[in-house]
């Protein structure tokens, strides 16, 4: 496979500056989602609130994705893949700039609408982006393709947890959740209105990113451009049965709903079991609590972003790995060592726990794109509609989160900690995607024979 197989059309026309483009855009919402994960510790200390009620960060932002990605799909459909681009940007922005009129409010559920509305412009990205990607270069490719474009993803994930890390946690009031509760309103309030605009700044900066990212685009000459019969695959209800009746379609938005649960339970609570790790051995050597909290939080900030290094390396050694074995057996085989790693979070705790905790990121690096591949690979001129559904299943990030929160108020469970306990919900879903790796691996081997 050459370079002009990848990035150039049958008619000579060049996918090269259109292609870097909407990459960037993978990074973008990378850096959304990863920048966001650990505002429920953040929230939850802010507003003294439980793990629950952080949680309900993460109900707002994968509730747009859900929401918008029909919309999305219906909007793409009846215009083109460049348009749904500029109107998730274009959401994506007013979202991120809604942190100013919310941090001055001083609520916790306006920063909620802001994450909202700023999601609902991150499905519009997603909804476009993938299938953009899938239709620049030759269908055999597709999947190699979308897994490189997919791969800067991870990068936009190491900016948002950089700027998480030193901008936002490193720079807020550096009491512990048990001080702040013991304070009168008067300095609770003044306290609160401090954090809340340090947390509103790098939402402001990436609104005017993406301000200059919307121009570019929008100057951009459209490479692809459908068919009238891919316009006109037919009505939305016949559509929808079809992809029903597709098994391999079907389960890979089930495997994706389980896949996208886990992935954020793992990088949003990887903060609380850091936490509840390293606390203890930081009181012990004498710090204050505190300062004691705020270390612990930093560290398993800094641990998180090992592992999205992990994720990113691994996702380009993936991709290329892709040239030898099938797409599905990996998938298979990532997941069942992700199940192992899993295990070892639950079950063998303490630091060991946390590395291990650590090392799932490196086995989840290719199975949001490769079930997206899988998925899509034979749906035809129902990619529109399909791409929405596996977008929708996004909703495993918002639905999961609070489930696994409620399992770490529970302090101690069967004699483990509760947060220990709460992994059991990932451990589900790479049970789930394994399944669809095996699933598919028998679909090859039998269309093979």
């Amino acid at each position: 496979m050459n370079r002009q197989s990848i990035l150039k059309s049958r008619e000579g026309v060049s996918y090269v500056i259109p292609f870097i483009l909407v990459t960037c855009c993978f990074a973008l919402w990378g850096f959304a989602n990863d920048i966001t994960n650990p505002m429920v510790k953040s929230f939850s200390k802010i507003f003294r609130m439980s793990v629950t009620d952080g949680a309900l960060v993460q109900l707002a932002f994968y509730g747009g994705y859900f929401c918008m990605a029909l919309p999305a799909a219906l909007f793409i459909k009846r215009f083109n893949y460049k348009s749904g681009i500029l109107m998730g940007l274009g959401l994506y922005a007013v979202g991120a700039l809604m942190f100013i009129p919310a941090a001055r409010i001083g609520n916790y559920y306006p920063f909620l609408a802001a994450y909202f509305i700023l999601t609902c412009g991150l499905s519009f990205l997603e909804t476009s982006a993938n299938p953009f990607i899938l239709a620049m270069g030759d269908r055999e490719t597709a999947t190699r393709r979308l897994n490189f474009a997919q791969s800067f993803n991870p990068i936009g994930s190491l900016c948002g947890m950089f700027v998480a890390m030193n901008f936002i946690q490193s720079r807020m009031n550096p009491m512990s959740s048990a001080e702040r509760v013991s304070l009168d309103q008067a300095s609770f309030e003044a306290v609160k209105q401090a954090d809340l605009a340090v947390i509103a700044g790098p939402y402001v900066a990436i609104g005017v990113i993406l301000i200059v990212v919307f121009f570019l685009i929008l100057m951009m000459k459209n490479p692809v451009r459908k068919s009238p019969e891919e316009g006109l695959s037919g009505a939305f209800g016949p559509t929808v049965s079809r992809l029903w009746q597709n098994r391999a379609y079907r389960n890979g938005v089930i495997a994706q709903f389980f896949y996208v649960g886990a992935q954020i339970t793992c990088w949003t609570f990887i903060i609380q079991y850091g936490t509840s790790v390293l606390m203890p051995e930081y009181i012990g050597r004498g710090m204050e609590p505190g300062i004691a909290e705020q270390t612990a939080e930093k560290n398993s900030q800094l641990l998180n972003i090992i592992a999205m290094v992990c994720f990113c390396s691994t996702r380009f050694i993936s991709t290329w790995l892709m040239k030898y074995f099938r797409p599905s057996r990996m998938l298979a085989v990532f997941a069942a060592a992700d199940i192992l790693l899993t295990l070892g979070v639950i079950f063998i705790g303490g630091r060991t726990g946390l590395y291990c905790l650590v090392g799932v990121s490196v086995f989840m690096s290719l199975m949001f794109p490769t079930i997206y591949g899988l998925a899509l690979g034979n749906v035809g001129n129902d990619t529109e509609i399909g791409a929405a559904g596996l977008i929708m299943a996004i909703l495993g990030g918002s639905v999961l989160p609070p489930l696994q929160a409620r399992i770490i108020d529970m302090d101690v469970v069967a004699g483990l900690p509760g947060v220990n306990v709460s992994f059991a919900v990932p451990l589900i879903c790479f049970v789930a995607v394994l399944l669809y790796g095996l699933s598919q691996s028998g679909n090859v081997a039998r269309a093979s024979e």
